[in-house]
């Protein structure tokens, strides 16, 4: 098994070749895996069941939140695409920030990501067990979760190639369930299957197509925003592929008609085949109630499978993601040396510490689930927001020093550079604005940011003593 050379130092003003996947993690991801990784990383069991929430705030006008939504994650992925193309790394947007703001920016939004991530794993876990203590009542939550947690913490720690095989078959499935549930949802609107085509009656019926004004169509952004949390992790992947500068520049490209399809058609659809204020859409889920709706038979188990399919996806993804991320931080002096050891190719220590991680969240879900649990979420609440704001100040820099070193190194570009990307850096700033609106949004922001400054200092005052030994 190939695995890399030792990566270079590089300062702001390097121009040295630029590193690949951090040294002794293998090669072990396909082209088949990071394309299948890119197309199913989109579709996520908060698409699936989360979008209620935003539909009952927005109505119809929830097409226009998540259009908002993703052509500003549209925009984050490709300043991503363009710098990881450039410089491959493990550590993707930690690496980039870390090199062009400063070792403060990069120890901050490592651990924050890290962070979001093993809160993820948690979240994802128990959601999942309690799908499976739906399904066989008296069977304990906590023991799905351990078999959920052991399996793909010992899948991840036996080799790369694990976790992509499992992405490849998981994101297989759900791309599948989202394209059949697209076609039927055409042909219903149609009128070839279920109750006549509805026309335009649930898009300008119920109070309008903005029945509860903007205030609405920005709680209905917020939720759309938050649904596209953990794309990032197909840069990390490719660092990890056989060829990272063209797998990583096929997968950001490819960003725009994904997130066109899978996130807009189908809130497109679903608003045009149900009343947004049906109570089922938030009790069921939208996609289980459009189904419904049709008369497929067995719609809520059908979705309940494809809903945990993509909880399992979403925990193997974190787990991995998560790992690589602390072995970056580690291996460039970021955190504790003893994580920096490779075995066989993988991060295995890195991989333990992240799941023992989210496996202490999930009991502080069940022991503290409205206090110290609860606390926890706020922090990560906003954090891919601070991540992206990281990631566009990055490429400002980044972009700048590539025109002028090493041009041919920008193998994916930025649209319309360096406007659209402050567009993008104004959107995020926007949104975090947005979050002053509501109580509970005000609170995870000030977490969020309180967490933040928090990384900041302590990345700081690393840098200072690491400058002055």
């Amino acid at each position: 098994m190939s695995v890399t050379t030792p990566e270079q130092p590089e300062t702001a003003a390097s121009t040295a070749t630029p590193s690949v996947a951090s040294p002794g993690l293998s090669h072990g991801l396909k082209q088949r895996h990071l394309s299948m990784i890119a197309l199913g990383g989109v579709i996520g069991a908060g698409l699936f069941v989360g979008s209620g929430a935003g539909i009952a705030a927005a109505g119809p006008s929830i097409i226009l939140a998540f259009a908002a939504s993703g052509l500003l994650v549209m925009l984050v992925m490709r300043m991503l695409g363009e710098m990881s193309a450039a410089r491959p790394a493990s550590g993707s947007f930690s690496v980039h920030a870390e090199k062009e703001i400063g070792v403060w920016a990069g120890f901050t939004s490592g651990w924050m990501y890290w962070l979001m991530l093993c809160v993820g794993v948690s979240a994802e876990a128990t959601a999942a067990g309690g799908i499976m203590t739906n399904w066989l009542p008296g069977t304990p939550t906590w023991m799905w979760v351990a078999l959920f947690m052991a399996f793909f913490c010992g899948s991840n720690l036996a080799a790369v190639k694990n976790f992509g095989e499992f992405e490849f078959w998981f994101a297989a499935i759900k791309v599948a369930a989202i394209v059949g549930f697209l076609v039927l949802a055409l042909l219903a609107i149609f009128g070839v299957i279920g109750h006549g085509a509805p026309g335009l009656t649930n898009l300008t019926g119920h109070g309008g197509f903005l029945p509860h004004g903007m205030s609405g169509l920005v709680v209905g952004l917020l939720a759309s925003v938050f649904a596209y949390g953990g794309l990032e992790t197909v840069t990390i992947a490719a660092a990890e592929s056989e060829d990272p500068v063209r797998n990583v520049g096929r997968a950001v490209k490819t960003a725009m008609w994904r997130i066109a399809v899978f996130y807009i058609g189908s809130m497109a659809v679903i608003v045009t085949l149900l009343p947004w204020n049906d109570p089922n859409v938030v009790k069921s889920g939208p996609y289980i109630e459009v189904l419904d709706h049709i008369g497929i038979p067995a719609a809520g188990q059908l979705m309940n499978v494809v809903v945990l399919i993509a909880l399992l996806s979403a925990m193997n993804a974190n787990i991995y993601g998560s790992s690589r991320m602390a072995y970056s931080l580690v291996q460039r002096g970021l955190g504790p040396k003893a994580l920096a050891r490779v075995s066989g190719g993988v991060p295995r220590l890195a991989v333990l510490a992240s799941s023992a991680f989210g496996f202490f969240a999930v009991l502080l879900n069940f022991w503290w689930p409205t206090t110290v649990f609860q606390w926890l979420l706020n922090v990560v609440g906003a954090s891919v927001l601070v991540v992206w704001a990281f990631i566009a100040v990055a490429q400002l820099r980044m972009r700048r020093r590539l025109e002028r070193e090493a041009p041919e190194k920008l193998t994916v570009r930025m649209w319309g550079f360096p406007y659209l990307t402050w567009v993008a850096l104004s959107g995020v700033i926007a949104v975090l604005a947005l979050m002053l609106q509501s109580h509970g949004n005000r609170v995870q922001l000030a977490c969020t940011l309180g967490a933040t400054v928090a990384l900041s200092a302590v990345g700081f005052l690393r840098s200072r003593r690491a400058q002055g030994a």
